[in-house]
């Protein structure tokens, strides 16, 4: 099944690595990745999609909110 998350990080420099690297280090592969700035200059809106189960999919979810750039994670799914 595929997931597309939609995650409001601090723009900083290594913030996108730190998220790509935790979905890297689980092994999923992150179909397709858009970062965009947002109306503050601090924040960047990334939207990724990426495929696998609900287990896999929760553990990814709980991590990400863990990571300290991260200052919201959304998911919705597509069939």
């Amino acid at each position: 099944m595929q997931h597309t998350l939609s995650i409001l990080l601090q723009n900083e420099a290594g913030a996108l690595v730190r998220v790509a690297g935790l979905f890297a280090a689980r092994g999923h592969n992150i179909d397709t990745l858009t970062v965009a700035p947002t109306t503050d200059p601090a924040v960047s809106h990334l939207i990724l999609t990426v495929r696998g189960d609900n287990a896999a999919l929760t553990q990814i979810l709980q991590q990400t909110r863990k990571l300290v750039d991260v200052l919201q994670v959304q998911h919705a799914t597509h069939a």
